[in-house]
């Protein structure tokens, strides 16, 4: 279908629409600048986002958690996310503040948005904890996806089968067993818990506690439920699956960050059905899949694509085992989605 060309009428309506919201926001800017001169704000001091809403932060000064302030942004700054360590000064009316500066990050979780750009989500991660449970049913390339992504970014990941009281009959149990046991075999970690019967979730406490996690995973497979059990008091909005799609529906709308009582923080992040990797290059795939690293570099071929290439080394240990037929479907599955793309 032809683009329909837009009369001279509707291309000035359009830019005078444009051009008055940019009237409005500088107005907004100018208002908050007039508040907030650099005579009516304290001293420079550390702080921590612990929440993002567009224009605003919610910030906590370093060594004091649970105390938090609002504060705007200097026009000057890169894009903020939950977790970053700012500089901020407190406004002496108190309530309020302004970020003036970014402390250098340990590591940045970004991912695609719907026009293929990529947009921060959280930083500082240590653990990236890839939630999954047996509904909805986890498919190995998700899992796949999150993990090159993982890799990519180099925050180490973490499988968590979740609600594993719904683990009810055998032959679902060892399929998911067998699943896990191959992740494992290649050098994941992976844990198990479930919420209602509380199993697994002392082994879980005890890898986030002094580090700093986040739970990415599909809609619907418990990441709420888990922050409201690991922190009590919190009250995270749970959703129920979809009766028509039997996919979670969306409940977390803000990237948050929540203290554990004996150390350590936990971002609970907007849940994502699919974590697209098509701002990716190739070769970032390939390096994406752990258990292919040993043998990058030594194919025959230089521009090898590992398909059909004599002398073709990601092949041949496909052949002898090192490689699991699974992943590498998997890695042709991601590579076909980017040429798609």
């Amino acid at each position: 279908m032809s683009k329909r060309k837009l009369t001279r009428r509707q291309s000035w309506r359009i830019e005078k629409i444009q051009e008055e919201r940019k009237a409005r926001a500088q107005k907004r800017e100018d208002k908050i600048t007039q508040e907030l001169q650099d005579d009516s704000l304290g001293s420079e001091q550390p702080g921590l986002i612990i929440a993002h809403y567009g224009a605003q932060l919610d910030i906590e000064p370093i060594g004091k958690p649970g105390e938090t302030y609002r504060c705007h942004l200097r026009t000057n700054l890169p894009p903020l996310v939950t977790g970053d360590r700012i500089v901020w000064r407190a406004s002496r009316k108190g309530g309020i503040g302004v970020v003036v500066a970014l402390e250098d990050r340990d590591s940045l979780l970004s991912r695609p948005d719907m026009r293929g750009q990529l947009k921060p989500v959280a930083a500082n991660i240590d653990y990236i904890v890839l939630v999954i449970a047996p509904v909805p049913i986890p498919h190995p390339n998700l899992i796949d996806r999150y993990l090159v992504a993982a890799e990519t970014v180099g925050i180490e990941p973490v499988i968590l089968l979740n609600k594993t009281d719904l683990l009810e009959d055998e032959a679902s149990r060892q399929i998911l067993d067998d699943m896990l046991i191959s992740y494992e075999r290649i050098g994941y970690r992976v844990l198990k818990a479930s919420t209602r019967t509380e199993d697994g979730l002392n082994e879980l406490k005890s890898l986030l506690n002094e580090h700093t996690s986040v739970f990415v995973g599909q809609s619907g497979v418990g990441k709420s439920s888990l922050v409201n059990t690991l922190l009590p008091g919190v009250d995270t909005k749970v959703g129920p699956l979809s009766e028509s799609t039997g996919k979670g529906t969306h409940t977390t709308t803000a990237a948050r960050l929540f203290h554990f009582p004996a150390g350590g923080t936990l971002i609970d992040s907007p849940g994502i059905r699919e974590f697209g990797l098509w701002h990716m290059e190739p070769e970032d795939v390939l390096h994406g899949f752990k258990e292919f690293r040993p043998f990058i570099g030594h194919c025959k071929f230089r521009d090898c694509s590992h398909e059909q290439e004599p002398g073709c080394a990601i092949r041949k240990a496909l052949l002898n085992g090192d490689i699991l037929q699974e992943r590498m479907d998997s890695y042709q599955n991601i590579l076909n989605s980017l040429e798609k793309a």
